[in-house]
């Protein structure tokens, strides 16, 4: 037997014995498994024990995004533009968790030190690269040029192409490169950067270049699916999904701010670039991104269709963007000052100021007055009048209804044009108070009138001091200049607290202070009988 065991060539008798013992072993194990899993199951073999195989079952059917984006990309373009600038504001590679220019956390270059190893890397192949949505060349020579990246799409066959205006507002140069790498040359038609939108045409007489349409955004409902196509971090045709998250956003970039808010994945080149509905129209043009890292989290702004056909339109009309213009300096209407006018709810625009000469003032409107409708149509907040008369040209005569001394009243007008220059802000910084101030107690400020106070005008009372446990804390600061209290001009602290007293013996809870901040006006709100 030993001898057998330790035999490189076993004999065949031995082999068969072997492998008979080994089947027989086998075949009993199988039976013993058998009856024990019957046992266990009630006599029935389960599905797993008869195959290892796991069988594909049907499951939810997810949205696919293929079809549209087939249909949607060659329409798509990634835009280059040539920018000069100056050697100073060139950018160099950047490094994330460094505070630095470009953009975000990316710092340049430049501010590593000369042994840092990864600016020995950058040297070594090759200076320059992206931070933001510009790519700085080499130092050296007289001029310095730049690329900046963006997005943008067709929307005619004639070769009319949509993008941002920040992408294109310093262009030198501009190139088009289509989803199938072809480059085309392209020009700035016109751009409006209050909504940050720009038009290019293609060089060249073709007719037949692939395109989208714009489709009705008030049909897009929060929760739709859309997609985002563009040119992230220079890499085109990159198609992300998300939904709407909300509408009407209002991110301070502009005084017609509407934009849809998106979670579609947009970084820095997508700008410009289409959101499309499942049909694969264009719902919205991708502008802005809100991102404390510089990159995508998940909350985008887009400019809605129905913004950006009306600017198209106007663009490829003249290739400039004129708006109507009243010439009326507005805030939004609070609870306070609704309550103080005696509005049933905070609604419209309150005029702040009429400036001199325009539509505005000619038509009869005053400071404190509401603006509630324009042809008819009702304003819900202060945004809203100055999109509605901006959809009006120059010249176009509007009937609008203000409130005034707890009635509603009418007034037509025609509208100017919208200058250059937008209003000044209505924030500002504080001026300087002088010497001798007077107290009105009821409110917690001191006074004193504006004429013994250098810079501060003729009219009114300066607030040389306001007590932080007053009714006017967190409302007036040092600085502001009180011209009228409850509609009655002031010029001392009594003619204060004698509008008080009308106001608290009227029954008001708040009182309406008209007031002055740098070089703009504006009403504050404030609760009486705190002071």
């Amino acid at each position: 037997m030993s001898s057998e065991l330790n035999s490189t060539s076993q004999p065949r008798s031995f082999l068969a014995r072997r492998r008979a013992a080994m089947l027989g072993s086998a075949v009993a194990l199988g039976v013993i498994g058998t009856l024990g899993l019957q046992a266990v199951t009630g006599g029935a073999t389960p599905a797993y024990a008869q195959s290892s195989a796991i069988a594909p079952q049907a499951g939810p059917q997810l949205p696919s995004f293929a079809d549209v984006a087939d249909r949607v990309k060659p329409a798509v373009v990634s835009v280059r533009v040539k920018i000069e600038a100056p050697a100073q504001q060139q950018q160099g590679f950047g490094i994330p968790g460094l505070p630095g220019p470009g953009g975000g956390d990316l710092p340049g270059l430049d501010q590593l030190p000369d042994d840092h190893p990864l600016k020995r890397f950058f040297r070594q192949f090759g200076q320059g690269g992206q931070g933001g949505e510009q790519r700085g060349q080499r130092r050296g020579g007289p001029r310095q040029f730049g690329m900046s990246q963006g997005s943008g799409f067709f929307i005619s066959g004639d070769g009319y192409v949509v993008t941002n205006n920040h992408v294109v507002s310093t262009a030198k140069e501009v190139e088009l490169v289509q989803d199938n790498g072809e480059t085309l040359k392209a020009k700035v038609v016109g751009t409006d950067p209050r909504t940050d939108l720009a038009l290019l045409k293609v060089d060249g007489d073709r007719k037949d270049w692939p395109h989208v349409t714009f489709g009705d955004t008030r049909q897009t409902r929060v929760g739709d699916w859309v997609i985002a196509v563009g040119n992230p971090f220079g890499l085109g045709g990159t198609v992300t999904a998300g939904i709407v998250s909300a509408r009407g956003r209002d991110i301070g970039a502009g005084p017609y701010d509407d934009f849809l808010q998106i979670d579609a994945a947009v970084n820095r080149g997508n700008s410009g670039g289409p959101t499309f509905n499942l049909r694969g129209e264009v719902v919205g043009v991708n502008t802005a991104i809100y991102s404390p890292s510089g990159g995508n989290v998940g909350i985008a702004f887009s400019i809605p269709a129905e913004v950006a056909t009306d600017i198209v339109a106007k663009l490829k009309d003249g290739g400039v963007v004129e708006r109507g213009f009243i010439g009326v300096q507005i805030q939004p209407v609070t609870d306070d000052i609704a309550e103080s006018l005696g509005l049933k709810k905070a609604e419209g625009a309150l005029v702040a100021e009429a400036q001199p000469g325009q539509p505005g003032e000619k038509a009869g409107l005053k400071s404190g007055d509401v603006i509630l409708k324009v042809n008819g149509d009702v304003i819900p907040q202060a945004r809203d009048l100055s999109r509605k008369i901006a959809s009006f040209k120059p010249g176009a005569k509007v009937e609008l209804t203000y409130w005034r001394g707890g009635k509603e009243e009418t007034t037509s007008l025609t509208l100017a044009k919208l200058p250059d220059q937008q209003a000044a802000a209505l924030d500002g910084e504080d001026a300087e108070g002088g010497s001798q101030p007077t107290s009105a107690a009821k409110l917690g400020i001191r006074v004193q009138p504006a004429a013994r106070v250098a810079g501060s005008g003729d009219k009114g009372l300066v607030v040389t001091d306001v007590d932080d446990s007053g009714s006017a804390a967190g409302k007036l600061q040092q600085g502001d200049v009180i011209l009228e209290v409850g509609g009655k001009e002031v010029t001392s602290a009594r003619d204060v607290s004698t509008s008080l007293d009308a106001a608290q013996k009227d029954g008001k809870k708040t009182v309406l202070l008209r007031i002055k901040r740098s070089d703009a006006t504006r009403f504050v709100a404030i609760e009486i009988g705190r002071g």
